[in-house]
């Protein structure tokens, strides 16, 4: 099938009856003998996103500081996603308006972007690094640490999983068009998953013995790997000039990280996994099903919350969709209407999907809102960074600059909210302040993140 016409399969009603119709019924009444194809209406009644049963937990199970960082591709309809009005006198725009709700509880951010960045589809590469991929002599790419594995690196030796990379496309993806938003500190991405079940079992089932002696011996056979590598890498740089053991120095950085990661998952075998019952998380979800999409989305993020609130982990990175794809909540092609070199009919189609996206942050919100924690609620303990890589803008141009951003969550750990952030987009800090901040609101101490010049101001 021609990927036009896939596409318009896609978008496609799914029609749902309460009971299936049999094909032999729909023969029997046509009266003919063919061999008919499958029709919807033959189709198990699937449930709708309204359908979900899932609900907040009366309570965390530690209090702990939290990140999750929420990524979409493409950019956005700018024009109907900024806000009118600066600092606290300032309204939604049509675009953030499902998020009236938590207008004290986020800050937006205009005019921002990567002064290092190319831009283009490569946004999702450097929006929690930073960097300029084309900067090393002799590499088309070379990529540096995300912001959340900075973080990471304080907070995981206290959870089970140091952080979670989580796509609508599991792996690595490629250079320039990465599956994922963590990259370590040799700027090597870390694989995402994105199968809502894998990652349920992953996180909250519990390994049977047998399960976990195979797992015991794949640590130990991964630790034989490491060892041999390390002792002949010791071996090799005797021989090597000083730009080549620079270059195998960044390799053996990111071989200890595996070691160091693999003692971690190690230590924790024995620790019971958090008791988490399955029965309203709709974890067939498929991501690239049109008609599963927001439902794939909603249990994503009630995955991630769940990891949250079990203290499962602290950090999370969550790719909505892979650059130069993705789909709105009906399955329309998000890649190209970012395309739309200014048509008014695809801009409003691009908006249309930005709202989209709004509202399923907006019920992830809701969770952490209604979520004690301590003596307040979860959402103020949480980070949520919202936003893009890339800006379409007025004539679907790809631009780094005034990147689509906003950050939500995090009062309890020194942020201000409830006010609209706005710089001019030639003369601005870099977004990597923002980064900055989240850092340091995260319990780093640091003041050096990529190229930031400082914290944000306005937002501690």
């Amino acid at each position: 099938m021609h990927q036009k016409n896939k596409i318009a399969a896609d978008r496609r009603p799914v029609f749902s009856t309460p009971h299936p119709l049999s094909r032999r019924h729909v023969l029997r009444g046509l009266g003919v003998c063919l061999s008919l194809p499958l029709l919807g209406a033959m189709l198990p009644r699937r449930a709708s996103a309204a359908d979900s049963k899932f609900q907040p937990w009366q309570r965390t199970s530690s209090t702990q500081p939290r990140m999750i960082c929420c990524y979409v591709p493409n950019g956005v309809n700018i024009q109907q996603w900024m806000p009118q009005g600066t600092g606290r006198d300032f309204e939604l725009s049509p675009t953030l308006s499902a998020l009236a709700d938590f207008r004290d509880d986020l800050t937006i951010l205009t005019g921002l972007g990567h002064p290092a960045s190319q831009g283009g589809h490569s946004g999702a590469d450097t929006w929690l690094t930073g960097a300029n991929l084309t900067a090393v002599p002799g590499k088309d790419y070379s990529n540096s640490i995300s912001v959340d594995q900075v973080v990471a690196n304080l907070h995981g030796p206290q959870t089970r999983f140091p952080s979670l990379q989580l796509s609508d496309a599991s792996g690595t993806g490629s250079a320039g068009h990465s599956h994922t938003l963590s990259f370590d500190a040799a700027g090597t991405p870390l694989p995402a998953e994105d199968s809502p079940r894998r990652l349920f079992e992953r996180l909250f089932v519990p390994d049977q013995a047998a399960d976990r002696a195979a797992t015991l011996q794949r640590y130990a056979d991964k630790k034989s790997i490491l060892d041999s590598v390390l002792a002949e890498s010791h071996a090799l740089r005797r021989r090597l000039g000083a730009a080549d053991q620079q270059k195998l120095d960044e390799y053996l950085g990111s071989v200890r990280e595996t070691e160091q990661r693999v003692e971690r998952l190690e230590a924790w075998i024995d620790i019971p996994k958090p008791h988490v019952p399955p029965d309203t998380l709709q974890l067939a979800m498929q991501p690239h099903n049109a008609h599963d999409r927001p439902m794939w989305l909603d249990v994503m993020l009630e995955l991630s919350y769940l990891a949250f609130v079990t203290d499962t982990t602290r950090v999370i990175t969550f790719e909505w969709s892979r650059e130069a794809g993705g789909y709105g909540g009906g399955g329309e092609n998000h890649h190209e209407l970012s395309h739309h070199g200014g048509d008014p009919g695809m801009l409003d189609r691009l908006a249309t999907i930005d709202r989209f996206h709004i509202t399923r942050l907006a019920r992830f919100l809701q969770l952490l809102k209604a979520t004690p924690d301590g003596d307040g609620q979860m959402l103020d303990q949480t980070l949520v960074l919202f936003g893009s890589g890339m800006n379409s803008g007025s004539g679907g141009e790809h631009s780094p600059k005034n990147l689509p951003t906003l950050l939500a969550g995090g009062k309890r750990l020194g942020l201000r909210h409830g006010q609209h952030l706005e710089h001019d987009p030639d003369q601005h800090p870099p977004l990597s302040n923002v980064l900055l901040t989240m850092a340091q609101a995260m319990g780093v101490e640091t003041d050096r993140f990529s190229d930031a010049n400082g914290t944000l101001s306005g937002l501690t």
